[in-house]
């Protein structure tokens, strides 16, 4: 009986200090163990997107950014593995971040303003001059009939061919020639697979015929000696091209018609007429976007209107919202306001909603033929909101108002809230009027807090393009302008007009006003925030 007792005191009995260490040390041991083990899986998958990098910039042979991804790689691993580097743990994804989605978009941007790049300017020569023969290539009327085989790797597309005279085999794609194979698996004396591509079947070859029709496999490393090519995936044979090209006068040659096309050291080939071989390639041009930005007259005529339009429309938005929404915060800031909380929700709701789909709402409605203002507001009449040139500016800026002013409702608002009462008490002792108190005492401290925010306010509406995009698409259009623009474009839509609409897309261009953009965006907020700082030592 005593031994029983003993027993069950000595289960119940609390655990020693000792085995309460031990098992604190158990738990975080464990702990450390989920987090290695959680740590190396995350690296794992790192380090298989990054191999997966490297393997396609050795396939097309960028060796500049394979050693990037590879050395940040590295760093990565040593830093989490590495017990010291505390701080560079946490601050490595966001350095890495910035210098992705920032730095380097700045530096490239800067770097393609200072290129002819764009429609028919893409690549580099080499590459305009195999596009270039590939494009007027004819079939070789005696040419021998190859065995050939559809190949893909990583996305791109390859022919496996087989000599008929000698049974050698070969490999290439559009961008690489012809290269021997010693490891092609044979069928019947065709080659029909290689290590690390993946053969075509027949169903596959069927479903993507328009892909292989266009694929020119180069023979040797001269383009002079023709191209590969197969129409049905099973037979190839020799085309060579209209255009002959010497490497070493730097000329193309038309066969056919015997004009000699030469490089103009602008990136194109150009004929003693002035005819122009296309697509060319893309080159340093220095300063030329910027000097044709400002001295053609077809450019420079828009750019200045666009750009005085940018400046009313940032700066006007901005004090329209701002002065509606002050208003509306010192009415709602009144004691004796009753049901300020309803007011508060129904004045903020087009801030709740996002403000492209507000812009499209709107632009239904002011459409000029079955617009709801013109419909039912309006009585049947025909105002052309979005399609005067006038009146689609003023149709922007009151848009862009009811967009816009809850935002600034709310600051100030919160603002006027964070004035001291004892100040109003003051300037009434003092003798001041309810408009002496707020022009001379609540309106500057107003200012301090919302003066970032309105600089703040006006980059955003600098840059505004959803509005414009989304209401009147820039319109209406300028005429007898080199670039497609309107008379509501602001210069971020232009610059995307430039960019991606139209027939002739001049990136190089666009990025050359997006210098500007950026340019003048920072003058503005420079001087700007010195200016709040001055109004704060003020204050």
């Amino acid at each position: 009986m005593t031994d029983t007792l003993t027993t069950a005191s000595e289960e119940t009995a609390p655990p020693s200090p000792r085995q309460r260490s031990a098992a604190r040390m158990a738990d975080a041991a464990g702990g450390r163990l989920r987090w290695l083990i959680f740590k190396i899986a995350l690296l794992a998958i790192v380090d298989a997107v990054a191999v997966f990098a490297v393997f396609v910039l050795f396939l097309h042979n960028e060796w500049l950014v394979l050693a990037l991804v590879a050395a940040v790689t590295i760093l990565m691993n040593w830093i989490y593995f590495s017990r010291k580097q505390i701080p560079a743990k946490y601050l490595t994804p966001g350095i890495l971040l910035l210098i992705v989605f920032q730095i380097f978009t700045l530096v490239y941007t800067g770097y393609i303003g200072f290129t002819n790049y764009g429609t028919g300017h893409n690549g580099s020569k080499d590459q305009a001059v195999a596009s270039l023969m590939r494009s007027s290539l004819v079939r070789v009327e005696d040419s021998p009939t190859f065995d050939v085989t559809v190949v893909e790797r990583v996305g791109e597309l390859g022919l496996l061919v087989t000599d008929p005279t000698d049974g050698d085999v070969s490999l290439g794609t559009n961008l690489q020639p012809l290269e021997p194979v010693d490891d092609a698996t044979m069928e019947g004396g065709k080659a029909v697979a290689v290590d690390g591509w993946t053969t075509l079947m027949f169903a596959d070859v069927l479903s993507r015929s328009n892909d292989i029709e266009a694929l020119a496999v180069p023979y040797s490393d001269d383009p002079n000696d023709g191209a590969i090519r197969t129409q049905d995936g099973q037979k190839g044979y020799l085309y060579v091209s209209t255009l002959e090209y010497d490497a070493a006068a730097g000329t193309m040659t038309d066969t056919t018609t015997g004009t000699v096309y030469t490089d103009d050291g602008e990136g194109a080939f150009v004929s003693d007429e002035g005819e122009e071989l296309l697509p060319g390639w893309q080159v340093f041009v220095g300063f030329e976007n910027f000097v044709k930005a400002v001295t053609d007259a077809s450019i420079r005529g828009p750019l200045l209107s666009v750009t005085a339009w940018t400046f009313v429309f940032a700066a006007v938005s901005v004090a329209s919202t701002f002065f509606l929404g002050l208003l509306l915060a010192l009415v709602f800031n009144h004691k004796g306001m009753r049901f300020k909380n309803t007011y508060r929700i129904m004045l903020i709701l087009p801030y709740a909603f996002p403000a492209f789909l507000g812009a499209l709402v709107w632009a239904g409605m002011m459409n000029e033929s079955f617009g709801f203002i013109n419909q039912v507001l309006l009585g049947g009449a025909e105002i052309p909101w979005l399609t005067d040139p006038w009146l689609a500016k003023v149709s922007v800026l009151l848009v862009n108002l009811w967009l816009g002013f809850p935002y600034m409702f709310l600051v100030c608002m919160g603002a006027l809230q964070g004035i001291p009462e004892e100040v109003n008490e003051a300037g009434v002792m003092d003798g001041a009027n309810p408009w002496q108190i707020f022009r001379r005492i609540k309106l500057p401290l107003l200012l301090v807090t919302v003066t970032p925010l309105l600089i703040a306010s006006f980059a955003f509406n600098f840059n505004n393009f959803n509005l414009i995009y989304m209401l009147t698409g820039g319109g209406p259009r300028m005429e007898d302008t080199a670039i497609r623009v309107g008379h509501t474009d602001i210069l971020i839509s232009m610059v995307y007009k430039v960019a991606f609409t139209g027939e002739n897309r001049d990136y190089g261009l666009a990025s050359a006003f997006t210098i500007l953009i950026f340019i003048v965006v920072a003058l503005i907020s420079i001087v700007s925030f010195r200016k709040t700082k001055a109004l704060e030592e003020l204050n």
